[in-house]
């Protein structure tokens, strides 16, 4: 389901686990998957530049669509030239639907088949959200690939509040892809269904048709147990298509991105690295460091002594601490620089097994260095 602005190369699949990797094409650059995503909400991840972040391995990056309409303004971002140019990255960006957000602010916003009524976070004015109209906000943006308006269901839903939430989103995604006109712009659908696989049977069957350059999975790490998580990227494994690249919306942390690229998913995005960083803890090869605890105090070694980043090749745990300790900023932007590369290293390190074929040595190694166990198809690694 190839054009002139998007292809996507399925490379190698691991037999065993099913864990892939691709490269997708786009009309900012190629993208090595599997891949993690940094999130940048408001046109910044916060606390880096766009030069640090294409040095430390950054492929792609993704906005918020409600945060961008909410301020500065999407006509704004057109009218500087689109989102690339309005925050200097020249490489892709990916848009959510800022559904998530709007359906997050709970007693602000309606529900109706036309679209969400909301009042905004940051002045209480009313506002729609068609899916029309995000269409026409993302068009706007300008970025490489972007989300319909869906309807995610939380954890603890019924089976018939899940199934209305599915089917709204079917209709909401037909809805959008008649209105979507730019090529150079990917519309990858979004599986809802919640917990139930009937539903993320369904919705999958309904997204299939206008999935022409991807397919995303939402709703899931919304506050279930992981396993639960694990068991409908299971389910859904075998019935994805196999020759576009699968994003599943949310999920970032060390383990899930390990488990979810060997249940065949392409594609991550997740703000837990940065904004654990802003509050002093770091991701590392030997599982999670807090540098305010005191133990740090006088401990001169590197943060993660098997990471290469600007943090950990320059500084100790105990200037770390001292940083936060002070409440510099500084001390949050080299965790965010370290926590963001070591993301991007396992994601290459996985990429790598998957083309080597030892993925399950990769993982068993990742899991005896972090002190945990994992799963593999039901079996302990």
């Amino acid at each position: 389901m190839n054009n002139e602005y998007f292809s996507f190369e399925l490379l190698k699949t691991d037999e065993e686990t099913g864990a892939r990797a691709g490269i997708l094409h786009t009309p900012h650059g190629d993208i090595e998957t599997p891949v993690y995503m940094p999130v940048g909400t408001q046109a910044t991840v916060k606390g880096i530049l766009p030069p640090a972040l294409t040095e430390m391995g950054s492929q792609i990056i993704l906005s918020n669509t409600y945060h961008l309409y909410m301020r500065p303004g999407d006509e704004l971002i057109r009218r500087a030239g689109g989102l690339h140019t309005f925050m200097n990255w020249h490489r892709p960006i990916l848009t959510d639907s800022g559904g998530f957000q709007v359906f997050s602010l709970s007693s602000l916003r309606k529900i109706t088949e036309e679209g969400v009524a909301f009042s905004s976070h940051v002045d209480g004015s009313k506002h729609v959200f068609t899916p029309e109209k995000v269409m026409e906000i993302e068009h706007n943006l300008g970025s490489d690939i972007i989300m319909p308006l869906d309807v995610c269901s939380e954890y603890g839903y019924s089976h018939e509040e899940a199934e209305d939430a599915m089917l709204r989103t079917a209709r909401w995604l037909e809805r959008s892809y008649h209105v979507h006109d730019n090529p150079a712009q990917a519309l990858f659908p979004i599986v809802q269904g919640n917990l139930y696989k009937d539903l993320r049977h369904a919705s999958l069957e309904r997204s299939v048709p206008f999935a022409k350059h991807g397919i995303a999975i939402g709703g899931l790490s919304v506050g279930e147990p992981k396993p639960l998580m694990y068991e409908i990227l299971d389910d859904l494994k075998p019935r994805l298509p196999r020759e576009i690249p699968r994003y599943l919306m949310g999920v970032g942390s060390p383990d899930c991105l390990v488990e979810g690229t060997l249940r065949g998913i392409d594609m991550f995005d997740c703000v837990l690295a940065t904004r654990v960083a802003r509050n002093g803890m770091a991701l590392t090869s030997h599982g999670k460091v807090v540098v305010r605890n005191g133990a740090y105090k006088e401990d001169f070694t590197p943060l993660d002594g098997d990471c290469d980043c600007p943090c950990c090749r320059g500084y100790t745990r105990a200037y770390l601490r001292h940083l936060f300790n002070v409440g510099e900023m500084t001390g949050a932007m080299l965790l965010t620089l370290h926590n963001l590369r070591y993301l991007h290293t396992l994601m290459h390190g996985l990429r790598e097994s998957i083309l080597g074929g030892y993925v399950k040595e990769f993982v068993r190694e990742f899991y005896a260095k972090q002190g945990e166990e994992g799963s593999f198809g039901g079996e302990t690694v």
